[in-house]
């Protein structure tokens, strides 16, 4: 969540850009507010962690406390649609620990949040087309390798997808407005998904390291 709030702060103007073109302009500031919400709430868990049960100690945890953040700061479509996200994640990761099974798991979860919140399908030009391929990546990936390949491949993939709604006339959301003129600009939904999950191939490098 750390690397998260550090990548939407850093990429904050050219999520602000994408969405300025194709829709209210806000997707950067409301990504920023949020995740620096959720980092402050870690925070304030972590200061208080001796006290018992105050302190998330299980990526569940963690990831329930980043939906409901999101969920009550995010404003527009991305807070409620990140937050089911999460919050799905959350029930599949009752452990200490993550591995290969629980990180497919988890993404699989959150896509299948974020796809009956918005009802989006792929093509549609929304976060949808960079989470479907960062799924599949992961299944395929996790086959072969380790938690590291599966979420590499997942990352990747998500910044493929995101690249690919360049051309998409958009069929969802706000961006649907436009029409055809939608054509020719990348989605910010899809853009921050392959930041966030970027941002967790760091993290999980940092964790290793």
């Amino acid at each position: 969540m750390r690397r998260t709030a550090d990548a939407v702060v850093d990429r904050r103007d050219e999520l602000t850009e994408l969405d300025r073109e194709i829709g209210d302009g806000d997707h950067g500031e409301n990504l920023v507010r949020g995740f620096r919400a959720v980092v402050a709430k870690l925070d304030a868990r972590r200061a208080e962690a001796e006290e018992p049960g105050a302190s998330p100690r299980l990526v569940g945890d963690v990831l329930k406390l980043t939906a409901t953040t999101l969920m009550s700061t995010v404003g527009g479509a991305s807070g409620p649609l990140y937050g089911t996200a999460f919050l799905r994640a959350a029930k599949v990761t009752g452990h200490p620990e993550i591995d290969t099974r629980t990180i497919v798991a988890m993404l699989e979860s959150a896509l299948d949040g974020i796809t009956a919140r918005g009802k989006a399908e792929p093509g549609e030009k929304t976060m949808v087309d960079a989470w479907t391929p960062a799924v599949d990546a992961a299944e395929r990936a996790a086959g072969e390798g380790d938690e590291a390949d599966a979420l590499r491949a997942a990352a990747a993939a998500a910044d493929a997808g995101s690249t690919a709604t360049i051309p998409l006339v958009a069929t969802k959301g706000r961006a649907s407005y436009l029409g055809e003129r939608s054509a020719g600009h990348e989605d910010p939904g899809a853009r921050s998904t392959a930041l966030l999950l970027a941002a967790a191939v760091e993290a999980l490098g940092e964790e290793n390291a």
